[in-house]
């Protein structure tokens, strides 16, 4: 470390902010004391997770020092920062310090996976808190052109640096790698990603690498390899809350609902307290056919998360969609003046006020203004062809046109709605199970639905059949006809990956090719992925602060993680 690093460090904190998060009042007071002592200018503190978890949300901190244990709320400091770092709101330049008389080995090694830059055992000494945070801040400060190169986009720069990072052993090596194989994520690179993991897991076996394995896995487009790899995970570390979450999703890109949910339930049940896994569970409930039970999550997730940043709005239209189905009038109503609320924050944002105008018409179903309801879903049947419109709102159209349906009401036009949504969004069998699960209350749409899957499949399928029949010209040039017409994603992938295998065989290879990377643009690959509700922060992952998008500060870095 250079001597300037080390006079950075050593600078004066007048102008850094603090938050300390403990309710015993005498520890509390302890650590506000030892901040100031250090010259920390603006010290704040809350006694409670979801005070603290409010004002990390929205506020960006420099320290935070938390307690693990808060007495008879059972919410910890770990299910705080949990929630944080799977949701990119701990910044880069935040130290984070659990502060705990708890000494056990699993603590501190749960500790250690999280987005932790120490770990402060009670009863402690000032000198051990500054040596706690002169380390954290020495890393962040040795990680500064590895970071400064993401900021500008320069990722190949960056990856680049953590690799001759982790090949020397330098300061942090273990760090860079992650960083590095996150990178290599980013920009699809998964066979390279894992490799890296591997290479780690080689080095010095921890969870994240072997973790990061299988994400890499997932990625690449092999969901059974990702379980076989996360189920060995699991059984070596019962606790990493993490795999649970991947290994749902592998499982629920299969299509194995009935596992994914089990799954989920395990994931909830170790962090209950966790917005982002409850939300999950629900909406995997809710899609299983379990309304009476998705009902109770959902509800419980809209009481506990509505305030927070984590929160997806679709919880509420899906929840809207349980009480309806309950003739519950009061409970929808609660649903649309939560929606209300969120508008107040969210106002300008295109899916909230989308998803506002579902429960709206889900109100006037159940004041019988079916005139009015009748228009509402119109105007959404209209947009079905539009970029803007995706899975979700085809799911939640069909969800409502289901409803007006089951109350003998339907539009003359509705079959071909239902056709169009089903050609389009039928990319693989989990999504057109979940598409028939939206109009499982209308199982004249449902199976409509299902035949629509089969006819996207046999047009797959006859492409593969001139492919191997000696043709790839042939089954590029059709699959590329039924992708522009119904937008499909499935078959625009399809056509690409016959271009790759035939490419020797193709007539006018440039010129598909060329067209196929244009629908690929508009209509997919991403499409072609399962998930639930709108995707957040990948399990396992780390947030790559980047110079192209535009953030709010608390949303703005790199979550840090104690890896070494």
């Amino acid at each position: 470390m250079t001597n300037l690093e080390s006079a950075q460090i050593e600078d004066d904190l007048s102008s850094a902010s603090a938050l300390v998060v403990d309710s015993n009042p005498t520890s509390r007071a302890i650590l506000v004391n030892q901040l100031r002592d250090f010259g920390v200018g603006s010290v704040s503190q809350c006694t409670r997770v979801v005070d603290a978890r409010r004002q990390l949300e929205f506020k960006t901190f420099d320290i935070v020092l938390c307690e693990h244990h808060f007495g008879k709320d059972s919410a910890t400091g770990q299910d705080l920062l949990d929630d944080l770092r799977r949701n990119q709101l701990l910044p880069f330049s935040t130290v984070f310090v659990m502060v705990t008389g708890e000494a056990s080995y699993a603590k501190v090694a749960e500790a250690a996976e999280s987005a932790l830059d120490g770990y402060l055992l009670k009863p402690h000494t000032a000198t051990n808190l500054g040596d706690r945070l002169f380390q954290a801040r020495q890393r962040k400060i040795s990680l500064q052109d590895i970071f400064a190169a993401i900021e500008v986009d320069d990722f190949k720069r960056a990856a680049t640096l953590c690799m001759e990072r982790f090949e020397s052993r330098g300061q942090f090596w273990l760090y860079a790698a992650r960083i590095g194989a996150e990178l290599l994520m980013r920009i699809e690179k998964y066979a390279d990603a894992q490799r890296l993991y591997e290479a780690v897991v080689a080095a010095k076996t921890v969870p994240w690498a072997k973790l990061g394995v299988a994400r890499s896995l997932l990625g690449s487009g092999e969901p059974t390899r990702a379980i076989s790899t996360l189920e060995n995970l699991i059984a070596e570390d019962p606790t990493y809350a993490d795999a649970y979450d991947v290994l749902g999703r592998a499982q629920f890109e299969l299509g194995r609902f009935d596992r994914a949910l089990d799954t989920y339930k395990m994931a909830c049940t170790m962090t209950p307290h966790s917005v982002v896994r409850l939300q999950n569970l629900g909406m995997m409930t809710y899609y299983s056919g379990d309304r009476a039970e998705a009902e109770k999550i959902l509800g419980k997730t809209a009481r506990v998360g509505l305030d927070s940043k984590m929160f997806d709005p679709q919880t509420l239209v899906l929840l809207a969609f349980a009480r309806l189905e309950n003739n519950d009038r009061k409970g929808v109503q609660h649903c649309q003046d939560d929606f209300i609320k969120l508008l107040e924050r969210h106002g300008d944002n295109p899916r909230y006020r989308r998803l506002a105008a579902i429960v709206d018409a889900l109100i006037l179903i159940l004041d019988r203004q079916f005139a009015r309801s009748v228009d509402a879903v119109r105007d959404m049947a209209a947009r079905v062809m539009e970029p803007s419109f995706d899975f979700e709102s085809a799911s939640n159209l069909l969800a409502l046109m289901g409803q007006l349906a089951n109350k003998a009401i339907q539009l003359d036009e509705v079959d071909r709605v239902v056709d169009t949504l089903g050609m389009r969004f039928c990319t693989s069998r989990s999504l057109a199970e979940l598409l028939a699960g939206s109009a499982a209350v209308y199982p004249t749409y449902a199976e409509r639905i299902r035949l629509r899957n089969a006819q996207v499949l046999k047009y797959a399928e006859n492409a593969m059949t001139l492919s191997m029949g000696g043709n790839p010209t042939a089954a590029v040039k059709d699959l590329i006809a039924h992708g522009e017409e119904t937008q499909n994603a499935k078959l625009v992938e399809t056509a690409y990956l016959v271009l790759q295998r035939y490419a020797a065989k193709v007539e006018d290879l440039e010129q598909l090719t060329a067209v196929v990377q244009e629908l690929r643009t508009r209509f997919g690959p991403a499409s072609v992925r399962p998930t639930l509700g709108e995707p957040k922060r990948e399990a396992g992952a780390l947030r790559l602060r980047t110079g192209s998008r535009s953030v709010e500060p608390a949303d703005e870095a790199v979550a840090g993680s104690t890896v070494e």
